[in-house]
């Protein structure tokens, strides 16, 4: 006789099945692929890539390594975030949410360098911070 008596693992894991949708592995995938960009562009602006247009003022600093650091250490925050996700983790859930809008607000601030780049990082990081943020199903009913 089977029985039907569920632990709290498994009401956690069902509450996680139902959370994820596409919209969560989208918000999953574009923190991996923000994290790896963001992880290249750290090392290529720290390591005085010609990668980078000579010149841009940034609103903050116009030291490129300072970006550099910066970008790098969010693209690790966000590949760990990405990671978290889909190991099913409520800790990357709250980490995306907190890379995505510190990522978001970089992407403010880069505006006068790369206008049309920082608008669509803007809008994507937007999207991902309220896919995580979305309260689950059983929240809704």
């Amino acid at each position: 006789m089977a029985s039907t008596a569920y632990s709290a693992q498994d009401e956690k894991s069902l509450a996680h099945e139902a959370r994820v949708t596409g919209w969560w592995v989208f918000a999953g995938c574009m923190l991996g692929l923000a994290g790896t960009l963001n992880v290249i562009w750290g090392i290529a602006a720290v390591a005085n890539s010609s990668f980078f247009v000579d010149g841009q003022r940034y609103i903050l600093t116009s030291n490129l390594h300072t970006w550099g650091w910066a970008t790098l250490i969010l693209g690790v925050i966000q590949l760990v975030a990405s990671m978290s996700l889909f190991a099913g983790n409520a800790f990357g859930r709250w980490i995306g949410i907190a890379s995505g809008s510190i990522a978001a607000i970089v992407a403010l601030l880069t505006l006068p360098a790369y206008p049309f780049w920082s608008l669509c990082l803007f809008a994507l990081s937007v999207i991902v911070v309220y896919e995580l943020a979305k309260p689950g199903p059983a929240a809704r009913a």
